[in-house]
């Protein structure tokens, strides 16, 4: 698995997944990917779902289904998902070891020629 939590990301994902009936479905969990977009090239997509798509890489982390998109899987190598929680701005945070840049409000990044391997830019 390429996605990492980090305790204080498990503990708010856990509250928001038994907000959302959690307990009910039994592959409920969270989807990870990378999107075409924001200022950088691509953007960070985390979303709650009921099921892995077919082609996900699945995983479990603190008790918490992780569903990894798999074309997203080289973008996001080693990503560790951890949870804010400030005055001035609260939420998920995405550190990506992949990311050549990264935009200021670290919502998207790039990565050196689209390539999922990071190397410096020329």
């Amino acid at each position: 698995m390429t996605v990492y939590l980090t305790e204080k990301a498990a503990f708010k994902l856990r509250t928001l997944l038994r907000q959302n009936n959690g307990d009910r479905v039994r592959d409920r969990g969270i989807r990870v990917a990378a999107v075409h977009g924001g200022c950088n090239g691509f953007e960070y997509a985390m979303n709650i779902v009921d099921r892995a798509e077919t082609d996900d890489i699945a995983d479990q982390q603190y008790d918490i289904n992780i569903y990894l998109d798999r074309p997203s899987a080289p973008y996001l190598n080693g990503v560790v998902i951890d949870f804010i929680e400030g005055l001035i701005e609260s939420g998920f945070k995405f550190e990506n070891p992949n990311a050549t840049e990264a935009c200021s409000c670290g919502k998207s990044f790039s990565v050196a020629n689209c390539n999922p391997t990071a190397v410096p830019c020329s």
